[in-house]
């Protein structure tokens, strides 16, 4: 089973075709997701078991949240609910169909999740990242529950997905951001992220930036580039890039998120918990089915990540 710990919030995306950057003519519709949240959905729909450990509002927005938990398959047990109000995200595109976004998280629920205890036995796979590794008090639960899974041998993986207007301290957090990777196996990072993680602008430094952060502690780190494709980068030596599938992108929302999802979901599938025995032909199944699954992402508006009959055929 594969566990996805983090915030699920409610997404505000333009609602009209005409949503490029400086119009301010459409409408807002309400969208469901959150990183994890996503991975989650992404994971179950792709049909490996998953669960959501998070703390959700028994606000309407927080209903529909479990609601859609459920239609996708993914298992509820560790979701918490609590009076707060949920996390809202209000989304901007700009003219390539990117996502900014401005969130609205004071006293909301995720903010609060209590720590599980031990994860159930079958856990082969944990994600976390995104605002939960950063709003406390619930920041420090996903920590604890991060290093007491990877010291019992599962399979963690951090996707930072950083929201930079989120972070009071960037210096602050990067420093944490180095104390989690001693803890996780699979990081996955966007280009984007990256550069503000490491604090650096060229591809070369990114590079240099994950081999360093290999150093650290994880088996691999797989880097997004949007349309320029997904590579990979291994303790053991591998480097592998493939292409992103081909498709006409609606918007970006929940790509990374979808790509995060899809590779848990290909490595647990193919029981490859130890990272450092996959070959780079391994690698390269791996990414491109990941690649697959977010050309379904962004070819529709908002998160919705595909089901494994959706996918396209590999090229």
């Amino acid at each position: 089973m594969i566990v996805s710990g983090g915030e699920a919030l409610v997404d505000l995306v333009p609602a009209g075709e005409g949503c490029a950057e400086g119009s301010t003519s459409d409408l807002l519709a309400p969208r469901l997701g959150g990183g994890p949240y996503n991975v989650a959905l992404a994971a179950a729909r792709l049909g490996v078991r998953t669960a959501f450990l998070s703390r959700v509002s028994r606000d309407r927005f927080g209903d529909e949240l479990v609601r859609r938990l459920d239609e996708s398959g993914v298992d509820t047990d560790m979701v918490q609910r609590g009076p707060e109000p949920s996390t809202l995200a209000v989304v901007s595109l700009d003219s390539e169909a990117g996502a900014r976004y401005s969130f609205y998280t004071e006293g909301t629920a995720d903010r609060f999740v209590a720590d599980p205890g031990p994860l159930p036995e079958d856990t082969a796979a944990l994600s976390v990242g995104t605002l939960g590794m950063v709003l406390q008090p619930g920041a420090a639960t996903y920590e604890a529950v991060l290093r007491r899974e990877h010291e019992r041998g599962v399979l963690t993986a951090l996707d930072p997905n950083i929201r930079a207007d989120m972070i009071a301290d960037p210096d602050a957090y990067r420093a944490r951001f180095a104390s989690w990777l001693p803890s996780v196996r699979l990081l996955k990072v966007s280009v984007d992220d990256a550069q503000w993680l490491a604090g650096v602008t060229d591809l070369a430094d990114v590079r240099a930036a994950a081999r360093d952060w290999l150093a650290g502690g994880p088996a691999a780190v797989v880097l997004t580039a949007g349309g320029d494709g997904l590579s990979v980068l291994t303790a053991s030596g591998h480097d592998v890039t493939v292409p992103t599938h081909p498709v006409r992108v609606a918007d970006t929302i929940g790509a990374g998120d979808t790509v995060q999802g899809a590779l848990l979901a290909w490595l647990v599938r193919h029981r490859a918990a130890d990272l450092g025995a996959l070959s780079a032909h391994d690698w390269t199944e791996a990414l491109s089915y990941a690649a697959r699954a977010a050309a379904v992402t962004v070819s529709r508006r908002g998160a919705e990540p595909p089901r494994a009959d959706e996918l396209p055929p590999s090229v």
